[in-house]
């Protein structure tokens, strides 16, 4: 949606396609040489940062509408993703929207009926990419983009901080019993490796023998019989996510989540 003919109809005729109330706002994390990052995009007119959202058609799903919206923002497909939270107290939520100020913004003449200035509760979804593979797409609202560390992210557009920390809050508890990383992850890998990402995303130090005895005993990961050759004498063993055998779990209640 890029055009100002394609726009100017989503504007004045969105609501026929879509739900007027409803938005999903995804919080993209990225993981890439051991950094955890989100995507935010740069909004015209607002002059601030935001979250890659979008609008759920009226005979869509919801699960389906979430991956679209991400697909269309990243161009990626079957990844993890994990609605969190529903958004709707925030003073933000209950302010007024005006023609006027719509007009300023984005140089759109519109009604102050328009469906766009209605009451919008959030659906919050969190999903997990390498992000040196995404990429992103912005539309006529936005200009640009940018992957923000964590620990350094901006005030964002909206009451948009408070779903960043929802989400992270909400991966953070999840860690152990999730397969958080196996989109972030080759498909085979050392302990090294997952050890350094669980830290990265955690945010803390984890100690390395517990850590790997507590992922193999939840059912997460199991080890190889193979060995990556990385140095002489260095051959560590690799280890693979058990994504079947902890989907069997979680059904059967022996992996207990949040």
């Amino acid at each position: 949606m890029n055009s100002l003919e394609e726009v100017t109809d989503f504007v004045q005729n969105g609501h026929q396609e879509y739900l007027p109330h409803v938005t999903i706002d995804p919080v993209i994390f990225g993981y890439h040489d051991q950094q955890l990052r989100i995507l935010l995009l740069k909004w015209k007119g607002l002059n601030g940062w935001g979250l890659p959202g979008g609008f759920i058609r009226r005979r869509e799903p919801l699960s389906q509408a979430a991956h679209r919206v991400l697909n269309e923002r990243t161009g990626l497909d079957d990844l993890f993703l994990q609605q969190f939270h529903v958004f709707g107290d925030s003073p933000y939520r209950l302010q007024e929207r005006s023609a006027r100020e719509f007009k300023e913004n984005y140089g759109l003449e519109v009604s102050d009926d328009n469906w766009l200035f209605e009451r919008t509760l959030s659906i919050g979804y969190f999903a997990l990419v390498d992000y040196s593979k995404v990429s992103v797409t912005t539309d006529f609202f936005t200009e640009g983009y940018q992957w923000w560390d964590v620990k350094e992210i901006p005030p964002i557009l909206f009451d948009q901080n408070e779903t960043v920390d929802k989400a992270l809050t909400t991966l953070r508890l999840q860690i152990y019993h999730q397969p958080i990383g196996y989109n972030l992850l080759p498909e085979k890998f050392t302990l090294p490796e997952i050890h350094t990402l669980y830290e990265t995303i955690l945010g803390k130090t984890l100690d390395q023998r517990n850590f790997a005895k507590k992922l193999v005993s939840l059912g997460l990961i199991k080890k190889l019989a193979e060995q990556r050759s990385i140095g002489p004498h260095r051959s560590p063993y690799l280890y693979q996510f058990e994504k079947e055998a902890y989907e069997d779990a979680l059904k059967l209640g022996i992996v207990h989540t949040y």
